[in-house]
């Protein structure tokens, strides 16, 4: 009888499936639905997108998440193992840093409009300064729950322009202002990176961005200036806190979808499992507690607009 392969799931996401009696059945479910490839419907997916989300690990071991557009066409999968990604460096952009030959990364395709969104990891190999192609390591699925829908059109040079001249380009700091505490408490979407170095023999570094919603103000900071996040009922697959409980560094982005702003933030994340504190935010089956190490605001960093009224 062959030997059966390796599970799909590193020590972290199998031990919080233990914890909710489902690792039995997430370790058919894993072997069914993570891939090493990019299966056809996937490959047709990304072309079409305007925009991916990224996250990297900087050279400080610091996780950074961003958006990136450069309209439909710049992902392609020119084979089933590879993705090739067309995007010039941005060196305004602090997950641009972990964007070198040979460096991990986690990508999130992900239409709002029609809430679809498929994930993969892998490792870069850089052509050169506007291209490089990700040998996959895991390619999945995610279901479009929590996403809220939106149409994004490109913003018009004029836009970007008058943007860039009414306000300064970019901020940056430790401590929360009022300013970012303001972008965070009316945000109804963010996205998480997280990574795991050597999680499995032969794996090495695995990076994971990925999608976050709720009604508007659900992240909540508290009085220590961390990042209160409910958790709510998902796939089990725990790709984001599984990471988070063998590597507890995380990096964040909130998008200013009417004008385009960006606010990304890195630091600490502690999974918070019950309790009474968890019992107060509706819905939530566990929290994030995030505290911030250094933030970076980018005024009119993401190309794209909201159109029309929002959806969500």
């Amino acid at each position: 009888m062959p030997e059966r392969a390796p599970s799909p799931w590193h020590a972290g996401e199998v031990r919080l499936q233990e914890i909710l009696g489902v690792d039995a059945r997430m370790e058919e479910v894993g072997r069914k639905v993570l891939r090493d490839h990019i299966i056809e419907q996937h490959r047709l997916f990304y072309p079409q997108l305007p925009f991916a989300v990224l996250g990297t690990v900087d050279g400080d071991g610091n996780p950074w998440a961003t958006l990136r557009a450069s309209g439909p066409g710049f992902l392609f999968a020119s084979d089933p193992y590879h993705l090739a990604v067309t995007l010039p460096r941005d060196g305004t952009d602090p997950a641009d840093q972990g964007m070198k030959d040979g460096d991990a990364i986690g990508l999130l395709g992900i239409e709002l409009h029609t809430r679809r969104r498929n994930r993969l990891n892998g490792t870069i190999s850089r052509q050169n300064e506007t291209s490089f192609a990700i040998k996959v390591g895991h390619s999945f699925g995610n279901c479009p729950k929590y996403i809220h829908p939106r149409a994004l059109a490109f913003a018009t040079d004029t836009e970007l322009g008058n943007a860039l001249d009414a306000k300064d380009a970019m901020q940056s700091g430790a401590a929360l202002t009022d300013e970012v505490r303001d972008f965070i408490a009316r945000s109804d979407t963010f996205f998480i990176a997280s990574y795991v170095d050597n999680a499995a023999p032969d794996r090495g570094r695995e990076v994971d961005v990925s999608h976050r919603g709720g009604p508007p103000g659900f992240v909540t900071i508290d009085d220590d200036d961390a990042l209160i996040i409910p958790d709510y009922a998902g796939n089990r697959f725990f790709n984001t806190l599984g990471n988070l409980l063998i590597n507890p560094l995380a990096g964040l982005v909130f998008v200013d979808f009417a004008n385009g702003d960006m606010l990304q933030i890195t630091g600490t994340a502690e999974i918070i499992l019950g309790g009474a504190m968890v019992s107060q935010f509706i819905g939530a089956e566990r929290l994030i507690s995030f505290v911030p190490s250094r933030w970076v605001l980018r005024r009119a960093a993401f190309p794209m607009r909201m159109t029309g009224k929002d959806e969500g």
